[in-house]
């Protein structure tokens, strides 16, 4: 595979290419590979980690990592005088993770639909279900979407690029628990932003109000949440 011929997105970015492709008719597509994206955290949240981590305000950055060299890896920023990091948990769970643009709490695909092949980190987890991030050995979920996803997978599997097993959805769902929880409560957050005045995208293709009503107490407590916050928003901004 030429590797011009490739790209890797976000989901948002894969869903859009995907469509710009479609509707100018082109008939050679890119393969387009994608990840599981739990959103893009405010940059001022990056800011003051940095900052707090040892990095004082003009010191250029010459290396900035959200994760690497590892798995799940450590938040790193480097510049030519230090090195700072911090773990995973810390880095995303407590600073940066609650910080995601309102834009990525009402995307119905974190999970890269569009994309030919989408990765995911197969976590482990505790006896709760839930994620573990402590350092070790990586092991990753790959979702075929397309055909071409399928060819491309079995061809590196043959060559020893890559080594797996089949998984069941079911087990990727299980260890994602951030996706599923996010999609659940996207109808929730769309109705209570539009109660409070604001304007809301429409998705086609995605069944999100039968997720709403599978769970009505969950529901209303995403419509109630979203109508609080985005009053508050505008109430700050105006």
């Amino acid at each position: 595979l030429d590797p011009r011929n490739a790209v890797i997105t976000k989901p948002c970015e894969a869903s859009a290419l995907d469509r710009l492709l479609k509707e100018r008719g082109e008939e050679e597509r890119p393969l387009i590979l994608s990840f599981f994206c739990a959103g893009v955290p405010s940059q001022h949240a990056t800011d003051d980690l940095v900052r707090e981590l040892g990095v004082p305000d003009g010191e250029e950055l010459t290396g900035l990592r959200y994760r690497g060299s590892g798995w799940p890896g450590r938040f790193t920023a480097t510049t030519a005088s230090r090195e700072v990091s911090t773990d995973y948990r810390t880095s995303w769970g407590d600073r940066l993770g609650p910080t995601v643009q309102w834009r990525c709490k009402i995307c119905p695909d974190g999970v890269g639909e569009s994309a030919d092949l989408a990765a995911c980190d197969y976590w482990e987890t505790d006896e709760n279900g839930y994620p573990l991030f402590e350092e070790g050995d990586g092991r990753s979920g790959l979702l075929v979407r397309t055909e071409r996803g399928r060819e491309v997978l079995h061809a590196a599997m043959e060559a020893g690029v890559l080594e797996g097993q089949r998984i069941a959805a079911p087990g990727i769902a299980a260890v994602q628990p951030g996706q599923t929880w996010r999609r659940e409560n996207v109808w929730g957050r769309l109705v209570g932003a539009r109660l409070a005045g604001r304007r809301v995208p429409r998705y086609l293709g995605f069944p999100l109000r039968r997720l709403a009503l599978e769970d009505p107490r969950r529901t209303v407590r995403a419509i109630r949440g979203s109508r609080r916050r985005a009053r508050a928003s505008a109430v700050k901004g105006s």
